[in-house]
């Protein structure tokens, strides 16, 4: 094993500069990849701890005061983050569930288009915070796809590149033994194993995040939803 690594090292090092840098480019896309790769490992395994403790601390209490500071203590859970920015704006309301009534007369007080302002109010604000949460939750995960479309070509253009230079030393040195022809293959067939060695790491989290995005992202529709009813049951009407 020793001393096949020596040899990967001695074919590097004597590899043209073109494949040097294709080499060097796909150490970047492979050090990115592996730290969005932790780093949102984390956020998401948080977020769904986090989101299953207020979901079942909210049904339980029904009490939109202590849901607020049980959320305000789960700063890693989206569906907390939506819920405080739908009470904050609950809040914007009296305690009748509606907004401020100064200068309004009886009839327009009892509109119907007026009973249905403080629910719209807490719908736009919900709608809101969830965009910004999915902006939150999708950031810096796209660069695992184009990691895993870009890497394999850039391995591949080391590897005709390496063809190319093993095609044109075989032209000068008129043999074609396989003693001249196998380091410049070896050298080019590095490349794109190391582009696929990038890639398939980066697709794989990349599905597997996007699937765990999508739950949450329904789990904030229902819980937004469910919250909304709460409201109008018993709140805002």
């Amino acid at each position: 094993m020793p001393s096949a690594q020596m040899d990967y090292i001695h074919i590097i090092s004597n590899a043209s500069l073109m494949v040097k840098f294709v080499l060097l480019l796909l150490l970047f896309f492979s050090v990115m990849s592996w730290a969005i790769i932790i780093i949102k490992m984390r956020y998401v395994r948080r977020a769904f701890r986090e989101s299953d403790i207020f979901v079942d601390y909210f049904w339980k209490s029904r009490d939109l005061a202590s849901a607020f500071t049980k959320a305000k203590q789960l700063d890693g859970s989206p569906v907390a983050r939506i819920f405080r920015i739908g009470y904050a704006e609950l809040r914007k309301l009296n305690p009748s569930g509606k907004p401020g009534e100064g200068g309004m007369s009886e009839g327009e007080k009892k509109s119907s288009k007026y009973e249905f302002s403080g629910s719209a109010n807490v719908k736009r604000a919900l709608r809101r915070a969830i965009n910004t949460e999915m902006t939150r939750l999708t950031q810096m995960v796209p660069f695992l796809a184009t990691t895993g479309n870009t890497t394999p070509f850039i391995g591949l253009f080391g590897t005709v590149w390496g063809i190319m230079n093993s095609f044109h030393g075989i032209g000068q040195r008129g043999s074609a033994s396989l003693a001249v022809v196998a380091p410049g293959i070896s050298e080019a067939l590095i490349a794109t194993a190391a582009g696929l060695g990038v890639a398939i790491p980066a697709v794989i989290a990349f599905n597997h995040f996007m699937q765990k995005i999508r739950v949450i992202e329904t789990e904030l529709h229902s819980f937004s939803a469910d919250f909304l009813n709460i409201l109008d049951r018993d709140i805002l009407r």
